[in-house]
């Protein structure tokens, strides 16, 4: 039998979503053996392991298939029972989007998109700050609906459309600039303390392999400032240099808090819209307002 018992995904997802098999049968009403019971016939149908048993307990890759699709499953089921008529009184309560963005998006133009987006019937965004190449991580887990990411390439059961174009600026206050940066770019900035978002971020190596033509990454004093109203205010403190959005740093090059290390010089990243492959009016409305606003907001691709 071919078929995936809807009991048993349930039950995995609750599984997952609870981090125990005492705290989903409390959630579910059962009692911890049927969930046991459950996930083992459900593996067994599959043949494979859905869930390491740890505490908490974690999705295999096969596991986070499954996940994927009961999240998916719920979205349909809740979609379905609202065009029934089958409102609040039913316990369907607003609308549960959670959606994967990376931090510069959420400081500049992300925000301001979910804003637009109509409130009736109401959407409860479950927003998941992540590195926008990692982001799809998280639409492979099952964890988020939809992301802003800067792969072009879906994850499966996703569709993918194109955003436009963030820009990074180089940029560095005048005192560090006068104290680090007074000779030539390219030379200057593989040796230069910088900022970096984590350890994760290479935006800053990318932007000095482009200026040397690959001959050298930033230097290894870094600066870790994990978010993006920090790592602007690092950069205009002197801490270091570093690549801040186009929107965060032009009012301080305008008012001179900032200054250009290589003017006529930045790094774009493409970004992309991806989600699962609903028939969803709410996910498709949330997808039509976002590209929208980044229509406005970001540089075209």
């Amino acid at each position: 039998m071919d078929e995936l018992p809807l009991e048993q995904v349930r039950t995995l997802l609750a599984v997952v979503d609870e981090g125990t098999f005492d705290a989903a049968a409390a959630a579910l009403h059962v009692t911890p053996s049927a969930v046991s019971q459950r996930v083992k016939a459900l593996e067994q149908r599959t043949g494979r392991v859905l869930l390491m048993r740890t505490k908490p307990v974690r999705a295999t890759e096969s596991g986070e298939v499954v996940i994927r699709f009961a999240r998916q499953l719920a979205r349909l089921e809740r979609d379905a029972r609202a065009e029934l008529g089958m409102g609040m009184g039913e316990g369907l309560g607003p609308v549960r989007m959670p959606i994967a963005v990376n931090a510069d998006s959420l400081a500049t133009w992300f925000l301001p998109a979910l804003t637009r987006v109509p409130q009736e019937p109401p959407i409860c965004f479950e927003l998941h700050r992540e590195d926008e190449s990692h982001t799809t991580a998280l639409l492979r887990e099952g964890q988020v609906m939809a992301a802003v990411t800067s792969s072009p390439d879906p994850v499966a059961g996703c569709t993918v459309r194109a955003l436009g174009l963030a820009r990074y600026l180089p940029v560095a206050s005048p005192d560090f600039t006068a104290r680090h940066l007074t000779g030539a770019p390219a030379r200057d900035l593989r040796e230069a303390p910088l900022i970096v978002f984590d350890r994760r971020d290479v935006l800053q190596d990318d932007f000095v392999r482009a200026l040397t033509g690959g001959a050298a990454t930033a230097s290894a004093a870094r600066h870790l400032v994990p978010t993006s109203e920090g790592f602007r205010d690092a950069v205009a403190a002197g801490l270091g240099w570093g690549l801040v959005p186009e929107p965060q740093a032009e009012p301080l090059l305008e008012a001179g808090a900032l200054v250009p290390l290589a003017p006529g010089r930045w790094l774009d990243v493409p970004l992309y819209w991806q989600q699962w492959k609903l028939d969803s009016p709410a996910l498709a409305l949330v997808a039509r307002v976002v590209a929208e606003t980044a229509m406005e907001e970001l540089r075209p691709a």
